[in-house]
């Protein structure tokens, strides 16, 4: 392997760095720095925010590794053990049903990305905005306003990951998953939800000057009738069609959805299985778009 190799200079940069006499490779200089940083900024600042998250490890792993556990023994053994025995029967769409916690842990998996999600486009938007501001120092080098919502995005999606990737092998463990064979792709179709709904919530996060109660109202008007009226326990059509409509605008019936699918083999119409994928990537691309607009607009102030 060759030291450009090691050290990862792009071809066009060996030469350039290249002592006239001794042959040795010399630092960058500031304009081959920035151009790399405008090329792979959001990369470095997805870095960042990754290494930061060592300050709450320990919160991270509990919430990987504690949540599953208790959500699973709590449905598996408590709930479950009432539902399964009584007339209720969860269809799997082909005339087979499946128990409750086999029909719940999509919903789950699901809800465990939107957690996420919700916590890490809150607080930590408005801190990089306004507490520990710490948006502005990187936003002053060459590091666009664009890069940093992308790398924020990135960073988040990870953190979305760990939390799934271990739940994933609960349910595994807990014989809620009936084909592991497509099941392990509810991972991504987990963070595909909480992508969906943590970008809106960043555009609007980075909208706000202060904290004045707002994140406290979305948690508790927007994130727990989510996660209670959208197919999370129980079929959404035994909701009154009056608030059924909650189930349809949610990202996590749609991730869920896909997830059933996925997980024992939920039968539904293929255009509605489109539906949900279509009405995540849109959900997640306009809030994407808004997300980079407050951005920008907030930073150049």
């Amino acid at each position: 392997m060759t030291e450009r190799q090691l050290s990862g200079a792009p071809a066009g940069e060996e030469g350039a760095n290249r002592h006239p006499v001794l042959g040795l490779r010399s630092p960058l200089t500031p304009e081959q720095t920035a151009s790399r940083t405008r090329r792979f900024g959001a990369i470095y600042y997805a870095e960042h925010w990754i290494r930061r998250m060592r300050g709450y490890g320990w919160t991270v792993l509990m919430t990987a590794v504690g949540t599953p556990l208790v959500y699973l023994f709590g449905m598996g053994v408590g709930l479950a053990s009432l539902v399964d025995t009584g007339d209720a029967t969860f269809d799997a769409g082909d005339g087979t049903t499946v128990s409750y916690l086999v029909f719940v842990a999509p919903a789950l998996l699901a809800t465990a990305a939107i957690m996420v999600a919700a916590e890490e486009n809150t607080y930590m938007v408005m801190g990089g905005f306004r507490w520990q501001r710490t948006y502005y120092g990187p936003n002053a080098s060459p590091l666009s306003s664009n890069q940093l919502v992308d790398g924020h995005l990135i960073g988040f999606s990870v953190r979305m990951l760990i939390t799934t990737a271990p739940y994933f092998v609960f349910l595994l463990l807990f014989g809620a998953v009936e084909q592991p064979g497509t099941a392990w792709l509810m991972i991504f179709t987990a963070i595909l939800g909480g992508v969906a709904f943590g970008m809106p919530l960043m555009a609007y996060s980075a909208s706000l000057e202060q904290d004045k109660g707002q994140f406290a109202m979305v948690q508790r008007f927007i994130v727990m009738p989510l996660f209670l009226f959208s197919g999370t326990f129980f079929p959404l059509e035994s909701l009154p069609g009056a608030i059924r409509w909650i189930g349809w605008i949610s990202p996590l019936w749609h991730s869920t959805e896909l997830g059933r699918i996925l997980s024992y083999g939920y039968i539904e119409a293929p255009a509605l299985t489109a539906v949900h994928v279509a009405y995540l990537l849109l959900l997640g691309f306009v809030g994407w778009v808004l997300a980079r607009r407050n951005f920008t607009r907030r930073l150049g102030k």
